[in-house]
């Protein structure tokens, strides 16, 4: 039951911030010079890499701030102004191509999966933002016996259904986009970046006031 719990507080905090299908456009911006097959390759190693960067997070990263004296707040800051940032630019990328993310691709690269982690994986879809929910999730843990277990198993089930799902939404983007018409598209670029901005505003607000409700009160004098 406890997986169970970890596995349902773990998915959806961490598909939200991921967002799969919203990222398809994204990749399908990115990868529309790639032959189907090189896609469906790009694709299966960009699911991979989002895993194991959300397997380091869930399972080492509370550890790692730890050791270099980073708080939570902090990283949620971080995190929050990245992710802010980065949605901002797509919010604002050119009518043209409002998926790419201002980048451009203007000849096929020499390898695809090139690009498989930077850009795609890391910021894009396993980025800054997702590192830190990753984390916050990771910093729930129990302290020892078997509920760690027991939670471990829970998030790992959780990053590994999102990486999944990943995978396959963008091994899928290109028929996505192909259903939908030019306008569609833009629509709905322009709404997962305008839910990402908010995304990282929130993570943003939940990192300013976890440091203030940590600083400590003045003395009252009366």
């Amino acid at each position: 039951m406890r997986a169970l719990a970890a596995f349902l507080l773990a998915f959806p905090a961490l598909f939200s911030i991921m967002n799969p299908v919203g990222g398809a456009l994204i990749f399908n911006g990115f990868t529309a010079h790639l032959a189907h097959a090189d896609r469906l390759r790009v694709a299966r190693r960009v699911g991979a890499y989002s895993l194991m960067i959300l397997l380091g997070a869930l399972w080492g990263g509370a550890y790692i701030l730890n050791f270099f004296g980073v708080t939570l707040g902090a990283l949620r800051i971080a995190g929050g102004a990245v992710v802010a940032l980065s949605a901002w630019g797509l919010l604002t990328a050119s009518d043209q191509h409002p998926d790419r993310s201002g980048h451009r691709v203007d000849s096929p690269a020499e390898n695809p999966l090139d690009m498989a982690f930077f850009p795609l994986t890391l910021p894009i879809t396993a980025g800054p933002g997702t590192i830190a929910v990753a984390i916050t999730l990771g910093a729930e843990r129990p302290a020892s016996g078997i509920g760690l277990i027991e939670f471990f198993v829970g998030v790992t089930g959780a990053a590994a259904a999102n990486a999944a799902l990943v995978w396959l939404s963008y091994g899928a983007a290109d028929r996505m986009a192909t259903a939908l018409s030019p306008t569609a598209r833009t629509v709905l670029a322009r709404l997962v970046a305008f839910l990402l901005l908010c995304v990282g505003v929130q993570i943003l607000v939940g990192g300013i006031t976890d440091v203030f409700a940590h600083m400590p009160m003045p003395p009252v004098h009366r």
